[in-house]
């Protein structure tokens, strides 16, 4: 009677990059470029309480620069760490992005709202790197997971994110390190902001990177697809990463 009954074909899953590695490294990044920054805070506030040397800032004008006091050429050197901790930090976090942006893709059978040229793009170019960046991270995770809303730490980081980078201490800023020491000397607080935007930013991308990948790991992990809810998956709010 049931000779006839034809079982249909499982499903074939969806090939997924993988994002635990990534994901582990962006976060062990985030880390160490947050403990750059908050080291640069503590040598500015020693730079600070030493006070300018009798001779200057380091910059004399008129392309002059006198000799650098040890506690300067320090600061040089801990500035110099912070860039290259950065620029590490930057190349993961676009790597581990690229991987759940392309996850989330398969995961939604739909096309991202920002082509690939603005992942890389929407860092650099003004204005849109006001917006774009946060919305292809808010894209992957929504994507992923529709109908959940987005983490609260996405928010935070993004905020704490453009404070560091237009607050004039290094991610952004036009000033070389001697002109900083200069601030530092003159100017300390303000500079101690903006390293604590940084300091923040990197702690909750930390959270962030690990509420994006937790929503692809738990397809990854049991096999499921999530089916999109009746109302569609537009839905968007704040819950804890």
């Amino acid at each position: 009677m049931n000779d006839h009954i034809v079982i249909p074909p499982p499903t074939p899953l969806p090939a997924l990059r993988p994002v635990r590695t990534p994901a582990r490294l962006t976060a062990v990044a985030l880390g160490l470029a947050g403990a750059a920054w908050a080291l640069r805070a503590v040598w500015e506030i020693r730079l600070a309480v030493t006070g300018e040397p009798a001779s200057g800032p380091p910059d004399q004008g008129g392309g002059e620069h006198r000799p650098l006091t040890s506690l300067e050429n320090a600061y040089h050197l801990i500035s110099s760490a912070g860039g290259i901790t950065a620029a590490i930090c930057a190349i993961l976090f676009v790597v581990w992005l690229d991987n759940v942006r392309d996850n989330a893709r398969e995961l939604s059978g739909r096309r991202p709202r920002y082509s690939g040229f603005w992942l890389y793009a929407g860092w650099l170019i003004p204005v849109a790197n006001l917006w774009i960046p946060r919305g292809i991270v808010a894209d992957a995770h929504q994507d992923s997971a529709p109908g959940e809303r987005l983490p609260r730490s996405l928010n935070v980081w993004w905020a704490l994110w453009l404070l560091g980078m237009f607050g004039g201490v290094g991610l952004m800023y036009a000033d070389d390190t001697d002109h900083v020491i200069a601030r530092a000397y003159t100017d300390v607080w303000m500079l101690l902001a903006a390293d604590a935007a940084v300091v923040g930013a990197a702690v909750a991308g930390v959270f962030v990177v690990r509420a994006v990948t937790a929503v692809q790991l738990r397809y990854l992990d049991d096999g499921s697809r999530y089916d999109e809810p009746a109302g569609g998956a537009d839905s968007s709010g704040d819950t804890a990463g």
